[in-house]
């Protein structure tokens, strides 16, 4: 196989090959809104099972969405990267049946390191967190034998 000449179309191509093994965000009901090279914007309804004790959406499912966005952001270029290190700062509840929009978009890639910052708000309310994580690419592509990566 060969690199797609169009970022866009290896940056979407990336994305479908994460997602068809990416079983911790289907069984989580979150879904692609668009992908783009160093950008991903996932949406996740908060359903009655993710709220804890205070009827609010945990906060670790905040940051699986924020940090599946942040992956799927940084594998876009058919490198496979991992995090290296994120933080979270949570800024409002997100409750249930509110639909979650996590914005992901680089900042800074140089080498085989990265900085990105993904914004989670309510669709159609407020701010719910910030989200920064830096990654770390590591040997092999997200498609296996593609070349000139």
């Amino acid at each position: 196989m060969t690199v797609p000449s169009d970022p866009q179309a290896l940056a979407e191509q990336a994305a479908e090959a994460m997602w068809s093994r990416d079983r911790a965000a289907q069984t989580l009901g979150m879904s692609r809104v668009s992908i783009a090279p160093g950008q991903a914007t996932l949406q996740m309804v908060v359903r009655p099972d993710m709220t804890n004790g205070h009827h609010i959406c945990h906060g670790g499912l905040i940051f699986t969405l924020a940090d599946t966005a942040f992956a799927y952001a940084c594998n876009s270029y058919n490198q496979t990267t991992v995090a290296s290190g994120c933080n979270i700062d949570f800024l409002a509840p997100a409750r249930e049946g509110d639909t979650l929009e996590a914005v992901a978009i680089e900042r800074s890639a140089a080498g085989r390191t990265g900085v990105y910052d993904v914004d989670v708000r309510v669709v159609g309310g407020g701010a719910v967190a910030l989200f920064r994580g830096k990654s770390y690419r590591i040997k092999g592509e997200v498609i296996a034998g593609l070349q000139g990566t």
